[in-house]
């Protein structure tokens, strides 16, 4: 699996895990999963 498949499923995770009524203290995971999708969008441009 390339590291682009593992950050979009990362991000499909966190979404997913920011759905639910639960709320962690810390850290958004709406966001981070937000920020691995554009990381995986990007990587190409990133990385050349």
């Amino acid at each position: 699996m390339s590291v682009q498949v593992v950050l979009y499923v990362l991000a499909v995770i966190l979404i997913a895990v920011a759905a639910l009524p639960l709320r962690p203290r810390g850290f958004s995971p709406a966001l981070l999963g937000a920020a691995c999708a554009l990381l995986a969008y990007a990587w190409p441009v990133i990385t050349g």
